[in-house]
């Protein structure tokens, strides 16, 4: 009968572990849901969607199928070629690689990922090994010598799936991390190309205030000439004078600007402010993309975006971690074992030497707390719901980047259509009201009108065409190109 207690204790140990299994609640891993409609307002598409969240994420949304055939969204993975402008490309590549936050982010994402792996090794059997060596002499006996070398095992069994939890969270916070590194890679792009054309956007400007101060300046000596003649009168002089200084004022802020520009990208390629100046300084057109864009739904835009995906893997680490934090309710079962040999002399553990060994199995259940592990699992569900609202947060604010985009680069394109319209009338203007004035036929007034008229369009045509580029740039950083 004695033999048959440690057989019935285990037998009732095996049915807690049971027990407590069976009272693990299972959850419902699926992502809010987010207001996804089934078509941008700008794209002539057609499909009724959900958002889908990536294969990896825990989440089990669904998408239903396109009513029509849609056209092959537009690869974006470098959308910065569609501009085929050969320099920015090179910007772009450089920063990608040299830029500190993108260095930063893929620092960060070794971590996570080394982390994941120390999570992953508490599944498996700890293994080490001892040595140890003793010289003693009792009080008037002879010196003894003992020598010993064994290995020592030990092993958590992860019967409630406590540790594969902390595994799971861990494998989440890395995916995160990587889609973080691609988000850095989507911004880095992004904010390289939105530099580089705001640098061609001030060197235009500054060529057209250059033209136009060499006009005005060409209109000031005509005034000369004619005060000399006696033809026109000394205010004439002082307004075209003023009018000269008016655009030759603007010189130097543009040169600040342009300054600035290449500073900013040789900071964005990891290199000093001064580095790019001699390869940046001669002029080049603003880029344009080239080819019209095929958009995908927006529940496939959302699902290429970097900063959906990690906020989705977000909430799959949350939910790990609650279940790592129920299993803490629950017993925790250890083996412990070890095995080694004994000897009186170095050379004997070789041969003749005595084989000591142990085994020891334990449990450790939980009976008061104070309410510590119940108020954790709380914690651990308040934190759950947390990233369910922020995922369904940069749901909302990505589809407003790309309405936006689409908004601003629509209209964007039918006012430079027009400027270019104003702009090409303000040139035939000035050209005619100069020489009119020459002939003395028109008042000197109409020339400085047209010239400022022509100025001010030129400089519109010049933001705007910049602004249209621009806008092709928050485009694809909306639409989540940039990486792959």
């Amino acid at each position: 009968m004695a033999a048959k207690a440690p057989k019935r204790a285990l037998a009732g140990v095996l049915a807690l572990v049971l027990a407590g299994c069976a009272a693990i609640p299972a959850r419902d891993a699926a992502l809010p849901a987010a207001p996804v409609p089934p078509a941008w307002s700008q794209a002539v598409v057609s499909s009724a969607a959900t958002v889908e969240p990536s294969p990896d994420a825990g989440g089990a949304a669904t998408a239903a199928p396109s009513a029509a055939p849609m056209p092959a969204p537009t690869p974006l993975a470098a959308w910065w070629q569609r501009f085929d402008d050969v320099q920015l490309t090179a910007l772009v590549a450089q920063a990608l690689e040299a830029n500190p936050s993108v260095r930063s982010a893929r620092a960060a994402l070794a971590q996570a990922r080394a982390l994941r792996d120390v999570q992953a090794a508490g599944l498996l059997p700890g293994v080490g090994a001892s040595a140890s060596a003793q010289r003693a002499r009792p009080s008037g006996g002879s010196t003894a010598n003992q020598f010993q070398a064994g290995l020592d095992a030990s092993w958590e069994l992860d019967v409630f799936g406590g540790q594969r939890s902390a595994v799971q969270a861990a494998e989440a916070d890395a995916r995160a991390a990587q889609e973080n590194l691609a988000d850095a890679r989507v911004s880095l792009a992004a904010e390289v190309a939105l530099a580089y054309i705001d640098l061609r956007s001030l060197q235009a400007r500054l060529a057209i205030a250059r033209s136009n101060l060499a006009a005005q300046t060409e209109t000031l000596q005509l005034v000369r000439w004619r005060v000399q003649a006696g033809l026109a009168t000394s205010v004439e002089l002082e307004q075209a004078r003023a009018a000269s200084e008016q655009t030759a004022a603007q010189i130097p802020a543009l040169e600040t600007g342009i300054a600035r520009a290449q500073h900013s990208l040789a900071a964005l390629t990891g290199q000093a402010p001064a580095a790019l100046q001699a390869e940046l300084a001669p002029p080049r057109p603003v880029p344009l993309a080239g080819g019209e864009l095929a958009l995908a739904i927006p529940a496939d835009t959302l699902r290429q975006r970097p900063d959906v995906r990690r906020a989705e893997q977000q909430v799959s680490g949350a939910l790990a971690r609650v279940s790592q934090a129920e299993a803490a309710r629950y017993p925790d079962f250890r083996l412990a074992g070890s095995l080694g040999l004994s000897a009186l002399t170095l050379g004997g553990l070789g041969r003749g030497a005595a084989v000591f060994d142990s085994l020891l199995a334990s449990v450790s259940v939980p009976l008061f707390d104070g309410g510590a592990v119940r108020a954790q699992v709380r914690a651990q569900e308040a934190a759950l719901e947390q990233t369910r609202i922020a995922y369904q947060s940069v749901v909302l604010a990505a589809l407003q980047e790309v309405e936006d985009a689409l908004v601003a680069l629509a209209n964007d394109r039918q006012q430079l259509a027009r400027l270019q319209s104003a702009a090409e009338a303000a040139s035939n203007a000035a050209l005619l009201a100069q020489q009119r004035y020459a002939s003395g036929l028109i008042d000197f007034q109409v020339v400085l009108d047209t010239q400022r008229t022509l100025l001010a369009t030129q400089e519109s045509v010049a933001s705007t065409g910049a602004n249209v580029s621009a806008d092709h740039v928050r485009l694809y950083k909306a639409l989540g190109g940039g990486w792959e």
